[in-house]
């Protein structure tokens, strides 16, 4: 016997509005009207039963089981951050019909007159921040639907630790009600702000990112603010980042970043990726910051702490670039083997056969399947009206796999 259709309503921003002549007639014509109390009000003359909707398990158990006729109130379009995901995966597909509406986002941003076809889409509601925040900092258009937790105030905390703050922020409240607001500031403005529990926030980037001007691999060493030119050669950072492996939505750290030269190009070919830069000298810790603002770095978090004690609040890593150890490379292996994940990748640059041989035979001990790579570079410079080519010190690169347990 064929199950009676479950149907999926969105409602209007204000809430009759929207509402197509077929979406009125499957309403009048249901036995059962659930959705939250502002929408069951809309209906006041329903004459069916009406259920105020609660858990989505418990739903999900009375539609499994009924033959009445449902239909299901929501807010927009039910396919866009609503309730059919759910059931689209708990329930036959063909059971579900689904009439959609203006969504809060379309209606936001109408409101301020901005086009949105170029927008990421995200929402904390329910679902932790992290992953939005690594989608924000990759675009130049977002907008986010927030929850109590997960608030304006807590999003733009965690832009500006990310370094992230050159977003026009508009905060949208309390969108059809008579309270309806719209107020527009920026990341640090947010802060300022008592926001509505009923909000919608709209980034915008307010500055064309620096790699308009700038290569995605390759930048001059020149480029980059640097101590006593402690830096990651050009073509070294180009054989690592080739050894490493990156793909995009990894968590990376590099430890003793120096200059952040090798960060900031991993950050152009990971950018919803997450990336912790390592360094305890106050001097470097000064030019890394000049140049993360500079080429306009979105998701490196400076982490100024000496290693491995600084690791301890990191994320597990799927990939480790060790640049310098400060003495204490065995005590970083030893910490980063403990948290790398399985296929994980640590790339080391040895400048010395010291560091060569003990990198190499701590990395075999721990079970890693270990390569070696040595970066012997020249480089042309003029010599009066001739040019010849100057040796540079050799660079080892090693990479070593984490072989599965």
């Amino acid at each position: 016997m064929e199950r009676q259709k479950i149907y999926l309503v969105g409602a209007g921003i204000k809430g009759w509005e929207g509402f197509s002549t077929k979406a009125l007639g499957i309403i009048e014509k249901a036995d059962m009207l659930v959705g939250h109390q502002r929408h069951l009000d809309i209906f006041k003359e329903f004459r069916g039963e009406k259920m105020v909707l609660g858990e989505l398990p418990e739903l999900l158990a009375i539609l499994q089981k009924t033959e009445k006729r449902v239909a299901i109130l929501s807010s927009g379009d039910p396919a866009f951050f609503g309730i059919s995901r759910f059931l689209l995966r708990n329930l036959p597909k063909e059971r579900i019909e689904i009439f959609p509406n203006v969504t809060s986002m379309q209606y936001a941003f109408a409101m301020i007159k901005e086009p949105w076809d170029d927008a990421i889409f995200v929402s904390v509601h329910g679902r932790g921040m992290q992953v939005a925040i690594d989608k924000i900092v990759a675009s130049e258009k977002a907008c986010v639907l927030t929850d109590r937790i997960n608030t304006p105030a807590a999003i733009a905390k965690e832009l500006i630790e990310r370094g992230a703050e050159g977003y026009e922020v508009w905060l949208c409240e309390d969108l059809g009600l008579p309270s309806e607001k719209f107020t527009k500031t920026t990341v640090r403005g947010i802060l300022e702000l008592a926001a509505s529990e009923l909000n919608i926030m709209v980034l915008i980037r307010t500055y064309e990112p620096n790699l308009v001007q700038y290569p995605l691999i390759g930048i001059d060493d020149d480029e980059f603010h640097t101590s006593k030119k402690l830096i990651t050669k050009l073509e070294v950072r180009a054989v690592t980042l080739a050894r490493l492996q990156l793909q995009d939505d990894l968590v990376l750290w590099d430890i003793g970043a120096g200059s952040c030269a090798v960060s900031i190009e991993a950050s152009n070919l990971m950018p919803n990726g997450r990336i912790y830069a390592v360094e305890q000298n106050p001097q470097c810790i000064c030019f890394i910051n000049e140049n993360l603002k500079k080429f306009s770095a979105r998701n490196i978090r400076l982490i100024e702490a000496s290693a491995p004690e600084g690791l301890d609040d990191l994320p597990d890593p799927d990939r480790i670039f060790i640049g310098g150890a400060g003495g204490r490379l065995e005590e970083i292996i030893e910490n980063a083997d403990r948290r790398l994940k399985p296929d994980g990748i640590i790339a080391i640059n040895a400048v010395t056969l010291d560091t060569l041989a003990k990198s190499i035979e701590f990395l075999e001990d721990h079970g890693y399947s270990v390569e070696t790579v040595c970066v012997n570079i020249a480089k042309t410079r003029r010599l009066t009206d001739y040019k010849m080519f100057e040796a540079q010190n050799p660079v080892y690169v090693i990479s070593a796999t984490k072989e599965k347990s």
